[in-house]
């Protein structure tokens, strides 16, 4: 492996480390929120062990109310005070009852207690550009009728929240458009949703699913370039989920057996494929890069666990969602230049979470891909350094991937972070690092691993897998030298 010191390279994004909360499941409601009057500690609400859990691992953005649920969600259900608010069905995620304790008031509070911005999803499936533009205009407005109902509510002083998302899988539960339809109502939107003053909105559009390569084509081509002066879309969206077995027969999370872990990494390593290709196709309509590439939901989809509501989306995670969590962060950074925001789906008990909790204000655990999450705060808004790597490659049935991923970046005091994973769960690998331009006198060596593959964080055992000091790292001139053990992931910090 060779990584250049001494070449510039782009800055990476603080927003490739996003997150996402949906209403679904318990993610919001018994996850994040307890309720001001709770036994459970917590400000306002939302429960502090976890809000502490997401400032260590310097959250930059939160994404909400959905998913599938923006495209059914009405703002103004949310406003005011609590009691007098409307309890709606939430029909994409288990017909539960929302009584809308959580609103605008209570998210952006969350995201303020946090210290992230909002990025917040507009209902374009059931909703109107008009009602998607009083939104903005109640959260973002100086003065003003909208701007003086937001202050009767307790809030006198803007939000100014700049990211804003035109819908959400608009090709699915958001509508079922086709791209041309899609493309034409976001135009609409966007016209709409107005800046206001320190508040320069950035509108995210719906992109495609997967590898609909003709969605991105119909976007880029109808919502690229500026409209009489405007620029209508800052960010186009795609959304790719880990999917082991299919939609349709979905593998639990665990046990799981030497194909099992292959497929989830062959499958991890998809993400490459997609960005690269959708990128190619933004490429041609914009090759400054001035709309971004948004990997607003990405993750690991499992099998719900036994005994859990079945559309709840509760599943545990091994140290294979690390490696997961730890290739797709390698890819996001290795596309920088274009992909620029990301969130990885869900924050608390839903899908990939970075923390689950026992019903009714039970005890929080920690996952393993928090733990990626934290080793990786250290490349937001580093330079990302060039590297060249030689690995071996893995395969699933006919699907091949490199059995090393890597990234590197210069932070500003100068230390050069390395991120690395081995996607075999079999063997170790010997790593030979060149650092060309530079030279390392000390080192500080982290890796998640795991004393058996299948192994889980309960809540009586929370600590099972987690981040320890790696033992053996060799620094000699510019040449770094360590063991990558089996199933892991390492970061090294180089000063």
């Amino acid at each position: 492996m060779q990584i250049n010191t001494a070449e510039s390279g782009p800055v990476i994004s603080k927003h490739i480390f996003g997150h996402f909360a949906e209403h679904l499941g318990r993610c919001i409601y018994d996850g994040l929120w307890v309720g001001p009057e709770s036994p459970v500690p917590n400000v306002r609400g939302w429960r502090s062990d976890l809000v502490e859990a997401l400032r260590a691992i310097k959250i930059p953005n939160l994404r909400w109310p959905g998913g599938c649920f923006a495209d059914d969600y009405f703002w103004r259900d949310g406003i005011g005070p609590t009691e007098q608010r409307p309890r709606r069905v939430n029909a994409h995620w288990g017909g539960v009852l929302d009584d809308n304790a959580v609103g605008t008031h209570e998210f952006l509070d969350l995201c303020e207690q946090l210290e992230c911005e909002p990025y917040i999803a507009a209902n374009v499936g059931s909703g109107s550009p008009r009602e998607m533009r009083e939104w903005v205009e109640y959260v973002n407005a100086a003065a003003g009728t909208l701007a003086d109902e937001r202050a009767a509510n307790g809030r006198k002083e803007p939000w100014k929240v700049t990211l804003w998302g035109v819908g959400n899988e608009n090709w699915g539960c958001g509508g079922h458009m086709r791209p041309d339809y899609y493309a034409d109502e976001y135009r609409r939107y966007a016209t709409y949703v107005q800046d206001h003053p320190d508040a320069t909105v950035q509108r995210m559009a719906c992109g495609p699913n997967e590898d609909d390569y003709s969605w991105t084509e119909v976007m880029m081509r109808q919502c690229a370039a500026p409209l009489y002066g405007f620029q209508p879309m800052d960010g186009l969206s795609l959304h790719y989920y880990t999917l082991p077995g299919g939609w349709d027969n979905k593998a639990p999370a665990r046990p799981f057996d030497q194909a099992g872990w292959n497929e989830v990494m062959a499958l991890g390593w998809r993400m490459d494929e997609l960005v690269i290709k959708h990128s190619a196709i933004m490429d041609r309509h914009d090759p400054d890069k001035k709309v971004a590439l948004v990997v607003d939901e990405w993750g690991a989809w499992y099998r719900e666990e036994k005994g859990t509501h079945p559309r709840f989306l509760f599943q545990q995670q091994t140290v294979r969602d690390a490696v997961l969590a730890a290739i797709n962060l390698n890819i996001f950074i290795d596309h920088c230049e274009r992909l620029r925001f990301a969130n990885l789906a869900q924050v608390v008990n839903v899908l990939q979470a970075i923390a689950l909790t026992e019903p009714a204000g039970g005890r929080l655990v920690l996952t393993p891909t928090w733990d990626v999450f934290a080793l990786y705060a250290v490349h937001q808004e580093a330079m990302r350094l060039p590297i060249t790597i030689e690995t071996a490659q893995l395969a699933h049935v006919e699907k091949s991937f490199p059995q090393v991923s890597a990234t590197a970046s210069l932070a500003e005091n100068g230390q050069i972070n390395v991120t690395l994973a081995n996607t075999d769960s079999v063997h170790e690998v010997e790593i030979s690092m060149a650092l060309q331009g530079a030279t390392s006198k000390t080192v500080q060596a982290r890796v998640i691993a795991s004393p058996e593959l299948t192994a889980c964080n309960t809540f009586d055992q929370p600590r099972t897998i987690t981040t320890t000091d790696l033992a053996g790292v060799t620094l000699s001139g510019d040449q770094v030298t360590l063991t990558l053990s089996a199933a892991s992931v390492v970061s090294l910090n180089l000063s």
